[in-house]
């Protein structure tokens, strides 16, 4: 029977946890990967290394394809993106700096 390795990791105050370096090299993730949670009944959890299929978004990619079907259906509803609107939205997003790694608000989460 193989051996079974059992870590542990702490939830920060934002509920966020650090994985351990053995399961990060198990499982072969790097900075940025995306890891998979499956829940059972019992309450077992199984973490796993994500693959691209389970990061796609279901609700998002069905909106997509609604929007796709729709394009074909019907091109002569496509318009093109004013430059009035262009600019609005320029003007409107100037002032707005995102940083995608910095962790998130209290208020965000």
């Amino acid at each position: 029977m193989a051996a079974t390795l059992e870590l542990e990791s702490t939830l920060t105050d934002r509920y966020q946890t650090t994985v351990p370096d053995a399961v990060r090299r198990v499982l072969k993730l790097g900075k940025r990967d995306k890891v998979h949670y499956s829940v059972r009944e019992d309450g077992l959890v199984i973490l796993s290394r994500a693959t691209e299929a389970e990061q796609d978004d279901p609700v998002l990619n069905s909106f997509l394809g609604f929007l796709a079907q729709d394009m074909q259906q019907n091109p002569e509803r496509l318009q093109a993106m004013s430059s009035a609107l262009q600019a609005r939205i320029l003007l409107l997003t100037a002032s707005i700096d995102v940083d995608l790694d910095a962790p998130l608000s209290e208020e965000d989460e």
